[in-house]
């Protein structure tokens, strides 16, 4: 998803720092699509003016998180400290990677971990077993909340006005043919799962590609992450996903819940 500027409401709330969201908007126009910018770049594609992107990045530059060679600006390693201070407080992320290790073992599948984080989820942990994606996913790739089995298992933890509410701004498309498109068909398929309590999505995202995931509670039963299992279609049918990955799945998920360690 592109980043954009600052929204034009923004201005509404008096503690909204606008010189810090237009940094924030700069950084995160980097990207796997976008390494390295210049400042004509970086203006457009963070939606600001070229002398406000000039005094952003000579600031970001100063600061360490972004080096400029010749006209092409790009990021530093020290950015990472800023995704590295999240994880570390994100304590259920560490109970549950070495359990994920071994399921994808046992399995023989890819097995993964995110939050939700909007209209996406953002992967925090990723145990790839086989490439099954026509993209590689690693910590920090985002993908459609609505069109994944990860993001649906932490929607339904939301109120319905909320989950309209981010259906509304989000993009809806048609990525494969079996691809959910309909907005009251996606909010009864979010409510649904949370009925029941693991989400599949089959082959919604990418032909060939299917996952089931399962929430991850805090102690007051609010979803704080989720975990998957992924599969190509020819290996692994839905109802080999729910008898033999769906309870695994859960045990993973019921173990971190009830970890001495409070989740944050």
């Amino acid at each position: 998803m592109m980043p954009s500027g600052p929204r034009p409401d923004d201005g509404h709330d008096k503690e909204f720092m606008i010189t810090l969201a237009k940094g924030l908007a700069v950084l995160s126009a980097f990207g796997k699509q976008r390494p390295a910018m210049t400042l004509s770049d970086a203006a457009a594609v963070a939606n600001l003016s070229r002398a406000t992107a000039r005094r952003v990045l000579r600031t970001l530059t100063q600061l360490g998180y972004v080096v400029q060679d010749g006209r092409a600006f790009s990021l530093t390693p020290r950015v990472l400290e800023l995704g590295f201070a999240y994880l570390t407080g994100q304590d259920w992320i560490d109970r549950a990677l070495p359990m994920m290790k071994e399921l994808s073992e046992q399995l023989g599948e890819s097995c993964s971990g995110s939050i939700l984080q909007g209209v996406e989820i953002v992967y925090v942990a990723r145990v790839p077993a086989r490439r099954i994606m026509s993209t590689a996913l690693a910590v920090g790739s985002r993908l459609p909340a609505f069109h994944t089995s990860l993001g649906r298992a932490q929607l339904g933890y939301l109120d319905g006005a909320e989950i309209w509410r981010r259906l509304r701004s989000a993009p809806i498309e048609a990525y494969t043919p079996y691809t959910i498109t309909d907005m009251q068909a996606l909010f009864d398929r979010v409510r649904a799962d949370r009925e029941q309590g693991f989400s599949i999505v089959d082959e919604e995202l990418e032909r060939g590609l299917r996952s089931i995931a399962v929430p991850v509670l805090d102690r007051t039963g609010q979803a704080v992450g989720a975990i998957n299992l992924s599969a190509h279609s020819t290996r692994t049918t839905r109802n080999e996903m729910r008898e033999k990955f769906l309870p695994e799945l859960k045990a993973i998920a019921q173990r971190i819940s009830q970890a001495p360690q409070p989740i944050s």
